[in-house]
C-alpha cells in the first residue's frame, strides 16, 4: 500500500509529466532551416569547447566558415578546435584565449583579432555560468552577471567598428527563458550588500542578456551590424553543474524521464543560434528576441527602454568602456 508520502509524489509527478507535454511543444526545436553557407566569412563562438558552444562552432564550420572558438581553458578549447577541424574536414578552425572573467583576457583577446583578422561577420556570445556559488572575477564583479553579461558587453564592444566592416554582420546573445523571471537591482548589481541568492543572480544576468540586445540593435540602426538575442531550449551540457538536480534522489529516479523528454542535446539546442547567424530570412531583422526558432516577446521588464539604456551605461561605466576603446584602437 502507498503511503502518504509517495502518493503526493506520484500527483507532483504526474502534474509535472502532463506540463511537460504541454512544454514540449513550446520548447520543441528542430533542425536550422536554412541551408545557407558562410564560405568567406568569420564567426567567433565563446565558450566553444564543450555543450552548444562547440556544436555552433561544428555547424559553422561544415558551412565553411572561418570558425574562431574562444574559450578560457586553452587544453580543452585545442581539444575541441582539433575535433571540429577532423570532424568538418575545415582547417580554417581556430583555439583562441578568451577569460570572460577578465576584462584583461578581453582586451587583449580583441586586440589579437583586431589586428589578425580581416573581417568579423558572426559573433555568438554563449558562454555562461550559472547557478555557481558567490565568486567574483578578476575585476571583482559577481561571477554570473560579470561572465554573463558584463564580459559579453565588453567584447562585442571592443569587436563592433570591426564587424562594421562586413556585410550583413551579425551578434546573437544567448540568454534563457530564465530572463522572465530576472530583475535588475541597479542598486546593487553586483551582490555586494545583500544576500547572495544564486538563481536570482542568473536571472539577473540573462535578462540582462536581452535588455543589452535590445539597446545593442538601437545603437546599430544605419549600420548593417544585427543584434539578437535567444532562448535555444533547456540542454543537456556542463552548464547546470552547480545545480545539484542530479545529487537528488528524487529528482534523478522519479523525474527522470521527464527531463529526458524535456531535455535537448546541445546538438538540438545550437539550432537556434545557428538559424539566427545564418539564415537568408534574418537579414535585417535586429534586436528581437527568439525562443527557439520562433520570435517571441519577451517578457516585460526585457522591454522596458529606460532600463535597458541605464543598464548600458552603468555597464559602460564598470568595465571602463572608453578606456578599454582607447586602448585596443592604440
Amino acid at each position: 500500500m502507498l503511503t502518504n508520502k509517495y502518493i503526493v509524489r506520484a500527483s507532483v509527478v504526474g502534474t509535472i509529466i502532463g506540463g511537460a507535454v504541454i512544454l514540449k511543444d513550446y520548447i520543441s526545436s528542430g533542425n536550422c532551416p536554412s541551408k545557407a553557407t558562410i564560405e568567406g566569412k568569420t564567426a567567433i563562438v565563446t565558450g566553444a569547447n564543450t555543450g552548444i558552444g562547440k556544436e555552433t562552432a561544428m555547424e559553422l564550420a561544415r558551412r565553411g566558415g572561418r570558425v574562431i572558438m574562444a574559450c578560457r581553458d586553452m587544453g580543452k578549447c585545442e581539444n575541441a578546435a582539433r575535433d571540429v577541424r577532423g570532424k568538418t574536414l575545415n582547417h580554417n578552425v581556430f583555439a583562441k584565449h578568451l577569460d570572460l572573467a577578465s576584462t584583461k583576457s578581453i582586451k587583449e583577446f580583441a586586440k589579437h583579432i583586431l589586428k589578425e583578422e580581416e573581417h568579423v561577420d558572426i559573433l555568438i556570445n554563449n558562454a555562461a555560468v550559472m547557478r555557481c556559488p558567490h565568486l567574483v572575477t578578476e575585476d571583482n564583479f559577481e561571477m554570473q552577471f560579470g561572465v554573463n553579461h558584463l564580459g559579453h558587453f565588453l567584447i562585442t564592444n571592443l569587436l563592433l567598428e570591426k564587424m562594421k566592416k562586413s556585410v550583413n554582420p551579425r551578434i546573437i546573445n544567448v540568454s534563457s527563458l530564465a530572463h522572465v523571471v530576472g530583475d535588475i537591482d541597479f542598486e546593487d548589481l553586483n551582490w555586494e550588500n545583500k544576500k547572495y541568492n544564486t538563481k536570482a543572480a542568473y536571472c539577473q544576468s540573462k535578462l540582462a542578456n536581452v535588455l543589452f540586445t535590445s539597446e545593442l540593435a538601437k545603437r546599430l540602426q544605419g549600420t548593417g551590424v544585427t543584434a539578437n538575442s535567444l532562448h535555444p531550449g533547456v540542454a543537456d551540457t556542463e552548464l547546470g553543474r552547480h545545480t545539484g538536480m542530479h545529487k537528488s534522489t528524487f529528482s534523478s529516479t522519479m523525474l527522470a524521464p521527464v527531463f529526458w523528454f524535456l531535455v535537448k542535446s546541445p546538438k538540438e539546442a545550437a539550432q537556434p543560434g545557428i538559424y539566427l547567424a545564418v539564415s537568408e530570412d534574418m537579414a535585417g531583422i535586429s534586436g528581437k528576441y527568439f525562443n527557439v526558432l520562433k520570435e517571441k516577446e519577451p517578457a516585460p521588464q526585457a522591454l522596458d527602454q529606460e532600463t535597458a539604456r541605464r543598464l548600458w551605461e552603468e555597464s559602460a561605466k564598470l568595465v571602463h568602456l572608453e578606456e578599454a576603446l582607447k586602448e585596443c584602437e592604440s
